[in-house]
């Protein structure tokens, strides 16, 4: 007889397969390395991690589409890198003169996994950071280093990163 717990996830030990792979990635990106025993360890950690923390975080999110989900991957790299060298200019030029905004994102998405991965993205994209997640008014209140339209860069959080997020999970 399978426990209430084990009927409800999909997979027993793959049940957060973006988790399991975010976290074998990371483990290789910090290690610098793709030598087999760091493979083997992303692999270990990729299955074992997620697997340790599921009843903490229930069943895993499976993507719609898994293309588009891999363009989004490398359209939040690319930002992240683009992102990283705009705040290196802010910061290391004496001359900048940065215009700090709050910045109101009204959230179409209804995935609770998906409003967690959009504010996820917005705080690891440098220059920004997500503040707060308002369930009530459906939005997120970010924080922008510089940012001169906060319209147009609500836009382009919604058309970069929560239209995507929206297709993937729904």
């Amino acid at each position: 007889m399978k426990s209430a717990a084990k009927g409800s996830s999909r997979s027993a030990w793959l049940a957060h397969p973006v988790l399991s792979l975010m976290l074998a990635a990371s483990w290789l990106l910090l290690q610098e390395s793709v030598a087999v025993p760091q493979l083997l360890a992303a692999a270990v950690l990729g299955v074992v991690v997620p697997r340790m923390v599921h009843g903490f975080i229930g069943d895993g999110a499976r993507p719609r589409s898994a293309k588009v989900a891999l363009r989004f991957f490398f359209i939040v790299l690319w930002d992240i890198l683009l992102s990283n060298l705009t705040v290196a200019r802010l910061v290391l030029s004496p001359g900048a003169r940065p215009q700090p905004a709050w910045v109101r994102v009204p959230l179409d998405v209804q995935h609770p996994n998906a409003i967690v991965l959009l504010a996820t993205i917005i705080t690891t994209t440098p220059g920004t950071v997500s503040c707060i997640v308002d369930e009530e008014r459906r939005e997120i209140l970010v924080h922008a280093l510089d940012c001169s339209d906060p319209e147009e860069m609500a836009m382009q959080i919604k058309q970069r990163y929560e239209a995507p997020l929206k297709e993937i999970l729904g």
